[in-house]
């Protein structure tokens, strides 16, 4: 079975708007997942990568209350703020 070039040229606008379209919505989902009231948040993968720790380490933070965190659909997160008060504190 063929299919004619004007054919082939709607299928593929049709498949190029639906590319768009999922695009639109993963650059959404990226831009707002690691805010919270306008402050970034940070994951722990994140975390471990800026400060050169273990998950462990984060943990022991966490336990110890040296790092404040929010628990968002069973994650830790951390703001931003708070990273930058502890390495203040740690490097003082």
């Amino acid at each position: 079975m063929y299919i004619d070039k004007d054919d082939f040229i709607a299928w593929m606008e049709r498949i190029m708007d639906r590319f768009d379209m999922q695009d639109k919505k993963i650059d959404k989902v990226i831009k707002g997942r690691n805010c919270l009231d306008g402050e970034e948040l940070l994951d722990n993968q994140d975390l471990c990568l800026l400060l050169k720790v273990a998950p462990r380490t984060l943990t022991r933070y966490r336990k110890k209350g040296i790092l404040p965190f929010l628990m968002l659909d069973g994650r830790c997160y951390y703001r931003v703020t708070d990273v930058h008060k502890l390495i203040r504190e740690k490097t003082d």
